[in-house]
C-alpha cells in the first residue's frame, strides 16, 4: 500500500480484496486524526468503509489489482468538508441506492453514504469508474 500527501489531499491504493476497506481506513484514520474531530473522523471512515466494499464486491480493480481511495479536506468552512474519492475499474452496473428489506443481508451501503453525506455521485473515468461523497464537519451541518 502507498501513501502519499499532497497539501490538504491524502490518497491511499489498497487492494482489491475484502481487507481493502480496512486498510484505507487505517491509513487515512492515521493520516487525518489531527485534523478533524472524532465524531467526524467516524463518519468519514464509515463512509470510506462503505465505498471501498461496494468497489470490492461490485466492481473490477484498477489495472494495477488495487483501488485508489483519495480523501481532500476542503477548510472553507469552520469544520471543513471531506471529499471522498473511490475509483475502480468499473463495472457492467452504476452504482444506485437499493431499499433494503430489514432481513436482507446487503444493499444498504449507499443508503448509509447517502445519510451521512452532504452529496455524493458517481463518474465515469476513461475505463474506470469515482464513486465519490462529500461529507461537511459538525458545525457546517449536512
Amino acid at each position: 500500500m502507498t501513501a502519499a500527501l499532497m497539501g490538504r489531499t491524502w490518497s491511499v491504493l489498497v487492494p482489491h480484496h475484502v481487507s481493502g476497506g480496512r486498510l484505507a481506513r487505517h491509513q487515512l484514520t492515521r493520516m487525518l486524526a489531527s485534523r478533524i474531530r472524532p465524531s467526524f473522523l467516524a463518519d468519514v471512515m464509515t463512509v470510506v468503509a462503505e465505498l471501498v466494499g461496494n468497489a470490492v464486491r461490485h466492481a473490477r480493480p484498477l489495472p494495477d489489482g488495487m483501488i485508489r481511495v483519495t480523501c481532500q479536506l476542503i477548510p472553507a468552512r469552520p469544520s471543513g468538508t471531506i471529499r471522498i474519492r473511490v475509483t475502480d475499474g468499473g463495472s457492467s452496473g452504476s452504482p444506485q441506492l437499493r431499499a433494503a428489506t430489514p432481513e436482507a443481508l446487503s444493499g444498504r451501503g449507499l443508503s448509509i453514504v447517502a445519510a451521512l453525506a452532504r452529496r455524493w455521485g458517481v463518474e465515469n473515468i476513461g475505463t474506470g469508474r469515482c464513486v465519490w461523497a462529500e461529507l461537511c464537519g459538525p458545525d457546517t451541518g449536512r
